[in-house]
């Protein structure tokens, strides 16, 4: 069963952790937080979504355990589940968004007892043990974008209103990361300086628009990688690369491994295989 529950001392993320699961991880306390090198701030029950290959670190002040869900997703697909669980590009897969998600101690609780039930319900082996872990995932994807978006929605003082260069920047983005690659398209488009645009990008997601143009590029390369069966040579022509070895070296950069053997450890989505 691609499922397991394991619990951490925090100090075991004191260096980087990574792995070809999708992973919900749950502790309280405060401290830092770093998800592929970007740090955030945190205090309190947090329960934070990782996908393959995402790389990790916590420094807490604190000596709580960490307690991690693994999924994999020929086990419990979230594109496939997307209607029952819009957590796709929520919960996982966001480049603008906090990836960490604040909870009630209530919901801690909750969570930390399905991870229990989890557990439990995989070293029982029973006939239906496969479909009732698939319900617990799904009520913890649940409670998560409900948490998420909730507290997303309610950040409406006016001093944190979204700075307008850097909404144009992310429309922008979302439009042209496939061929423009350069800080200065983004800026000569807003008619404003690289400077400018950098700072107004900076304040409002945590992240250079360099950062957040890699991130962007990133993300698709392994959305393609996981729910299409294209050849690396086709997705990197996608992605605005002429040369396929360029791209997979700008990926195994990011990510730490080249796309062929992210699509190895990761898989081929069964919504693929549907597709066909």
């Amino acid at each position: 069963m691609e499922i397991t529950v394991e619990t951490y001392s925090i100090s075991y993320f004191s260096s980087e952790f990574v792995t070809e699961n999708y992973s919900v991880v749950l502790w309280k306390g405060s401290g830092v937080f770093c998800v592929d090198d970007i740090n955030y701030t945190y205090n309190g029950c947090t329960i934070l979504f990782l996908s393959p290959c995402q790389k990790l670190k916590l420094i807490s002040e604190n000596e709580e355990n960490v307690n991690v869900l693994f999924f994999h997703g020929d086990f419990y697909c979230i594109e496939y589940h997307k209607e029952e669980v819009a957590c796709n590009g929520l919960l996982f897969n966001n480049i603008y968004l906090n990836p960490g998600v604040v909870l009630t101690e209530e919901n801690y609780e909750y969570i930390l007892e399905l991870f229990y039930h989890i557990k439990k319900e995989k070293s029982e082996k029973h006939q239906f043990s496969e479909s009732i872990i698939k319900t617990y995932i799904q009520l913890i994807l649940a409670i998560g974008s409900k948490q998420k978006s909730s507290s997303e929605n309610h950040r409406v003082p006016q001093d944190t209103l979204p700075n307008k260069n850097a909404a144009e920047f992310q429309k922008l983005l979302e439009n042209h990361f496939k061929n423009e690659k350069e800080l200065a398209f983004y800026s000569d488009k807003l008619n404003i300086t690289n400077n400018t645009l950098s700072k107004a990008v900076k304040k409002e997601f945590s992240k250079t628009p360099t950062q957040l143009i890699n991130e962007r590029i990133i993300l698709e390369a392994k959305k393609l990688l996981h729910l299409t069966y294209r050849s690396v040579k086709e997705i990197a022509s996608e992605l605005g690369f002429s040369d396929e070895f360029y791209f997979s070296r700008y990926f195994k950069k990011a990510v730490g491994c080249s796309p062929r053997n992210y699509r190895e450890k990761v898989g081929i989505s069964v919504v693929a295989k549907m597709s066909m």
